[in-house]
């Protein structure tokens, strides 16, 4: 990632917004458009795929929540993306399964209120929880590498950029090229930190 950062966007910053001139020029070119530096910034910024959960993660994550509490399938869902600092949100096609698989091996029981199922542990998955929880949640491996909220920050950094391009007069323009190429510094700085 260093050097595909550094080539491909250092001379986007330097060359997209350092001529002032407000003129739209093709990618990469003196005048680069704003929109266009915006999409390539956005695409170094998210992940170039989606990660994959290795097969029984859903059930782990599952087990564990049930265990802090019962919860109905869109709060599992919605609990696990918050978990994984929104890296990991499985889909609806592979939670409710899961808890249906859970059900039918007797681990959990679904009570209905409000036309809602909330499920919760059943004595045997009380003791199947405690055996996974041991081994550490499925997300913890995602959130350590804080990919969520720095894609968040990285994306909102290149909003801010594109705006002072598009309406930015050209004094604003060169002061942004050097807030942002002090931040690519100091970015580069905390890498070189370990």
């Amino acid at each position: 990632m260093n050097g595909s950062f550094d080539s491909g966007f250092g001379r986007g910053f330097g060359s997209g917004f350092g001529s002032g001139s407000g003129g739209m020029g093709g990618p990469g070119g003196p005048n680069m458009n704003p929109w266009d530096l915006l999409d390539q910034l956005r695409s170094a910024f998210e992940p170039r795929s989606t990660p994959r959960m290795a097969k029984g993660d859903v059930r782990t994550a599952v087990l564990t929540l049930l265990a802090e509490q019962p919860m109905h399938g869109y709060q599992i869902i919605s609990e696990i993306e918050q978990r994984s600092g929104g890296s990991w949100k499985p889909s609806a096609g592979s939670v409710y399964p899961t808890l249906q698989l859970l059900a039918d091996e007797g681990l959990i029981t679904a009570s209905e209120s409000n036309g809602r199922k909330t499920y919760s542990l059943t004595d045997a998955g009380q003791a199947a929880a405690a055996e996974v929880t041991g081994k550490g949640a499925p997300w913890e491996g995602h959130r350590s590498s804080g990919g969520g909220s720095l894609t968040k920050a990285g994306i909102e950094l290149a909003q801010a950029a594109a705006q002072i391009g598009r309406s930015g007069s050209a004094d604003q323009v060169a002061e942004a090229v050097r807030v942002l190429e002090d931040a690519r510094r100091r970015l580069y700085s905390i890498l070189a930190e370990n």
